[in-house]
């Protein structure tokens, strides 16, 4: 069973990619889906198992590297982590496999989007499965490439095109953190395997970096190092990357250019969640961290921060829900950095759907609209398609916690758990964690409201051309709806009840955390403001636009750093993009051009064809000539010979 979870998904990859014009669309289509289900049906099967009967395995594949005393092996290991994982990545991928069909009907290559899709699920059960950093790793850049390849899929698009590359190459920045991460591992502890690091954790938990052995410690800004502090963080620096914290997080709105699947997958069931699920992996590590933890909660609490304000002020129907999965990212590692990892998987799990379900909702909005994905084109619509509009709305209140859908549970759990941490982190990330729901409330509901209510605005299309999504669209928009509605009630008490044992030895808790003395304004603040924002964001986005028209007014200083995302993708274009292009430009002009290739090939065939042009002229075609000069020839060597 385990083997056909992480193996059919590449099959599937496998048969659409190579024999999808043979075999034509619809049965690449239905291939592929098949597959990917039957994966998503063998997960909750294996889940139903580890829950009911603590059910735990480490499947071997095949024996990958084995040199010396160094030995790794491709493996399948099943946990109670694992399970959740599984779920989150087979189930919604599944789901946009068959909401796939739907949207991309009109494109002429869907054997290789179904292959893609298909190949970035294996890679991201790969990883999910890996019971070694390595095995990870090779899941984590298959992840990567795969988003490479889906977020370029329309590669005529010159802004496509930079998107992809613009992915790429801002993860492998946190990529190469978790390398060296990696590669301290091994030189520390001899081998990648998660039993055998962790199980060596304690004796190093106090080891010093020092340059040579027996040394005294290397101080690092007049402090010295720890072993562990430094690992942490370089398997952070690859989080970071994957679940697009601040400073590596400008990839995720670029990413948008894909087609609609493709953003739901990446920020809903795969992509992001990698450096989440990391880690929650490696807590036997952070645990013995503080300085790792306290960098983990501040980044999560700055990005959480950053992105609700930037929502505030977009236009782009899915970059503000992209923005919004990097507010909830900032959630879910704040969460972790606390000591809350199951509470922060939680999250991820509940997250998963209401995500995927804003994404291929809008996607059915772009759909209705001609491929328009600006909010200020739209308006209201929402009698025309109103199986869509209730969809969006369902999954709108479950992102901004509205009480008993699945975001308030997980939502909740992580500001009280955050309370309940105290201490300085603890009542920021509190503090934060109510403040950015009040800002993911505003700005949602603005994209409601504005897409759906109001006035039409879009000059393009006649409103009578706007029509409800075929069911193949639809369908996989209702099943998420469910989850979005019950998974946060029914797997509450499983993942974070007071007496639950469900995680095992798959999550280490070195703290237990009080379940009580929590007060009851701090219950009550979040689901409050988020329900008193809906009237008030009606009123400011649809009854009375004059008032934010004034404010942006008075504040455009304000606006318009928000608009342009805290400016960092212009502070990278100077500092980094713009500089080495100009290296670039130097070498190739100068260096290049001006002295290798002046002096050497192109220098080197001047130099024959002057030789050439020269001995030309020695070529007279006159037999007598040739044989005078043969004479001289001749009689220098005689001479040579007779004097020496």
């Amino acid at each position: 069973m385990e083997y056909l979870i992480v193996l059919l998904p590449l099959l599937g990859s496998i048969i659409s990619g190579f024999f999808g014009k043979r075999l034509g669309d619809k049965p690449c289509q239905i291939l592929t889906c098949s597959l990917v289900s039957v994966s998503a049906v063998l997960s909750l099967l294996i889940f139903f198992k580890v829950f009911t009967q603590d059910y735990s395995s480490n499947k071997l594949i095949f024996s990958w590297i084995s040199s010396g005393d160094f030995q790794v092996n491709w493996s399948i290991n099943i946990d109670p982590l694992t399970s959740v994982m599984l779920i989150v990545v087979s189930l919604i991928s599944s789901i946009i496999h068959f909401y796939s069909i739907g949207y991309m009907s009109h494109d002429p290559h869907k054997p290789r989007f179904m292959a893609y899709l298909s190949l970035f699920t294996f890679a991201m059960l790969t990883l999910v499965t890996a019971d070694n950093f390595l095995q990870l790793f090779f899941g984590w850049e298959g992840v990567g490439l795969c988003s490479y390849l889906l977020i370029g899929f329309w590669y005529k698009k010159p802004s496509a095109n930079s998107a992809a590359i613009k992915a790429f190459i801002v993860n492998r920045v946190g990529d190469f953190g978790f390398a060296l991460g990696i590669f301290l591992i091994f030189y520390l502890f001899g081998t990648v395997n998660y039993d055998e690091v962790f199980l060596k954790i304690p004796e190093f938990i106090n080891k010093e970096i020092s340059l040579l052995n027996n040394s005294p410690p290397f101080p690092f800004l007049g402090t010295a190092v720890k072993y562990i502090d430094l690992i942490c963080l370089l398997l952070f620096m690859g989080a970071m990357g994957k679940s697009a914290q601040i400073f590596l997080h400008t990839w995720l709105p670029d990413a948008m250019e894909g087609p609609t699947p493709v953003s739901a997958l990446i920020h809903a069931a795969t992509m992001v969640t990698a450096g989440v699920f990391l880690v929650v992996r490696c807590s036997p590590m952070f645990e013995y961290s503080q300085l790792a933890l306290n960098v983990v909660a501040i980044v999560g609490m700055m990005t959480a921060f950053f992105a609700a304000t930037v929502a505030l002020v977009q236009n782009d129907i899915k970059k503000i829900i992209a923005y919004s999965t990097c507010s909830q990212l900032g959630y879910m590692f704040f969460a972790a950095g606390i000591g809350a990892y199951h509470v922060a998987i939680f999250h991820l799990f509940t997250h998963a759907f209401f995500k995927a379900l804003l994404f291929l909702g809008s996607g059915s909005v772009i759909h209705s609209f001609n491929d328009e994905q600006d909010i200020r084109a739209m308006g209201g619509v929402w009698k025309k398609i109103p199986y869509t509009y209730a969809m969006m709305v369902v999954g709108t209140l479950a992102l901004t916690g509205f009480p008993f859908l699945s975001g308030y549970y997980s939502k909740e759990a992580i500001i009280e758990f955050a309370y309940l941490e105290g201490g300085f982190t603890g009542y920021s990330a509190a503090f934060v964690g109510i403040f950015v729901a009040l800002l993911t409330s505003i700005y949602s509901w603005r994209l409601i409201f504005k897409t759906f209510h109001g006035k039409y605005n879009n000059k393009k299309n006649n409103l009578n051309s706007i029509h409800e999504s075929p069911l193949i669209m639809l369908i996989p928009c209702g099943l998420l709806s469910i989850g979005a509605i019950l998974a946060g009630a029914l797997f509450k008490g499983v993942f974070i009840g007071h007496e639950t044992q469900f995680w095992n030895n798959s999550i280490l808790f070195l703290q237990t955390f009080q379940h009580d003395h929590i007060p009851l304004w701090l219950v009550i603040i979040t689901p409050v403001m988020v329900t008193v924002s809906i009237p008030i964001s009606y009123y400011l986005f649809i009854k009375n636009v004059s008032i934010l028209k004034n404010l942006i007014l008075k504040n455009q200083f304000i606006y318009n750093f928000l608009l342009n995302k805290w400016y960092f993708d212009d502070l990278y274009n100077f500092i980094f993009v713009e500089p080495i292009k100009k290296a670039g430009l130097l070498f190739w002009k100068k260096g290049d051009v001006n002295i290798i290739d002046r002096y050497g090939p192109d220098g080197l065939s001047r130099l024959v064809k002057i030789i050439s042009n020269k001995a030309v002229n020695f070529q007279s075609g006159y037999l007598y000539h040739y044989a005078f000069v043969m004479l001289i020839g001749f009689s220098i060597l005689l001479t040579y010979l007779i004097i020496y």
